[in-house]
């Protein structure tokens, strides 16, 4: 019973200072789960950009990405591929670059349910296309706020590829 006592006593100092140590500078990280088809090729070239930019995710394979959707209040015109759901409920449709799904978790704003990239954008995330040269094409495209009344404005406009990082 003492070796017992001794070892729950460790294992709780080890998590205080495991806890303490925490450095409030860090960002939090984020964990998205992503609800695709499991056919989706694109889906897990955007997951792969969400995991190196420090933002855990798991894939959900799903046929009813379209009623999940409906349900998460994205309304048709926003729609994409796939939807990332955080654990307070945001919704990030499509292929959001991971640095705006990070500024978005900060601050999020009152009355918004998360972000969208509308269709699937060459060069977003995800969407890599080479152009021939060593580079990728691509196709100039905008970040939108989802709004809980079912409108949406402009959170990013991207116009490089470079501005995705």
């Amino acid at each position: 019973m003492l070796k017992v006592k001794a070892l729950a006593t460790f294992a709780l100092g080890f998590v205080l200072v495991a806890c303490g140590n925490e450095d409030p500078q860090d960002p939090v990280t984020e964990s998205l789960t992503i609800y695709k088809s499991p056919t989706c090729g694109c889906c897990t070239k955007w997951q792969d950009h969400l995991t190196e930019s420090g933002i855990h995710n798991v894939g959900q394979n799903t046929k009813l990405l379209s009623q999940l959707k409906t349900e998460l209040g994205i309304q048709t015109q926003y729609r994409s591929c796939h939807t990332g759901v955080s654990k307070d409920g945001y919704v990030f449709e499509g292929h959001v670059p991971a640095k705006f799904i990070q500024q978005f978790l900060q601050q999020p704003p009152a009355d918004a349910i998360g972000l969208a990239v509308p269709a699937m954008p060459i060069g977003s995330p995800g969407m890599e296309v080479d152009n021939g040269h060593g580079g990728s094409k691509f196709m100039a495209y905008q970040v939108l706020l989802l709004k809980s009344d079912g409108s949406s404005e402009v959170f990013a406009i991207l116009s490089d590829y470079s501005e995705q990082f």
